[in-house]
């Protein structure tokens, strides 16, 4: 699998997040409380969801499941005008991204596994301190082996 290298522009987000860890993943309750609420926001640009993880620090080169890490559930937007309450902003800065195509379970860990441990590591690329997201558009079904998604790792030379 060979991903395509994206230079980012940067987006304006509203979404909703929380603190979790791969041990104590708390995605589906961060999504449950935010789909209910997305017709709050008025300003949407497109229809893509966004999953996004803003992890510390060196936390794929010490890499431990209990480590813990913000989630975001979001939705790109043209300005800041109107953010609902209790939700946030979060701005995408620009960069590099390696964006892998993903056709299957989103709970499947192989296309991680692959990512971090065969091709990050083969390639000119090292990660970036940058959030990571995918990119969930119509194709996508949660959990379903015929579901699509779009995996954005941030990388530089």
């Amino acid at each position: 699998m060979i991903p395509r290298i994206i230079r980012e522009k940067g987006k304006k987000m509203i979404g909703l997040s929380l603190c979790t860890s791969v041990v104590d993943n708390q995605t589906g309750q961060l999504w449950g409380s935010f789909m209910p609420r997305i017709n709050e926001i008025v300003n949407r640009v497109g229809n893509d969801f966004f999953s996004l993880q803003v992890y510390p620090p060196e936390y794929h080169i010490n890499f431990n499941p209990s480590l813990e890490f913000t989630k975001w559930a979001l939705v790109e937007v043209s300005d800041f005008t109107h953010i609902p309450k209790g939700m946030k902003a979060f701005i995408l800065q620009a960069g590099d991204y390696a964006v892998f195509d993903h056709k299957g379970s989103s709970g499947d860990p192989s296309i991680y596994q692959y990512i971090y441990g065969e091709w990050i590591p083969k390639s000119e690329y090292v990660l970036d301190d940058r959030p990571h997201f995918e990119v969930l558009g119509t194709n996508y079904k949660n959990n379903d082996p015929d579901s699509e998604e779009e995996i954005w790792i941030p990388i530089k030379k």
